[in-house]
């Protein structure tokens, strides 16, 4: 298996990764626009040239980032291609000076055991930072801060942290 930036060209696979976990309200399904406008936050597993895993970083401030979008193909659950992209996802947050890793997730296990912990109260940023955050139009800001706005599409999911 090899891990690779995402193309476009990878946006359909990526797509298809996310379908069943959306159903399913693992995962939120996105428009392909929205997919295409942020391929560069991508990387993709992919074997023998199919794409089996895709994982994205996405930099929320100065030094905080969320890891989203982390699905595999159902073949391929429990066979490490959740904890490759992790691990190289956070290398990524790493190598451009992020100190925190935020996830929105119902796979607790899965992330403590990358070093995340359920983030206990809202104090993640301080005052002047969350008010900057909240002028983002971004729905994974929304879901850091905790809006009650997105609560709808959370529903039941844990908010964890990873200090780098």
């Amino acid at each position: 298996m090899a891990l690779r930036p995402a193309r476009t060209s990878d946006v359909q696979a990526i797509k298809e990764l996310v379908a069943p976990l959306a159903e399913k309200r693992i995962l939120i399904s996105k428009e392909s626009v929205t997919y295409f406008e942020s391929i560069q936050e991508f990387l993709v597993a992919e074997l023998d040239g199919e794409v089996v895993g895709c994982g994205a970083l996405h930099v929320m401030w100065e030094d905080l980032a969320e890891i989203r979008t982390l699905a595999s193909a159902d073949a391929w659950r429990g066979k490490g291609v959740g904890h490759a992209l992790v691990e190289r996802l956070l290398e990524k947050a790493v190598d451009l000076g992020v100190r925190r890793v935020f996830c929105l997730t119902f796979e607790v296990d899965f992330f403590v055991r990358h070093g995340f912990e359920v983030m206990a109260d809202q104090s993640a940023v301080d005052p002047a930072v969350y008010s900057e955050l909240l002028r983002s139009a971004d729905e994974g800001i929304a879901e850091f801060l905790d809006l009650a706005r997105v609560k709808p599409n959370t529903l039941g999911n844990t908010r964890m942290i990873r200090n780098l």
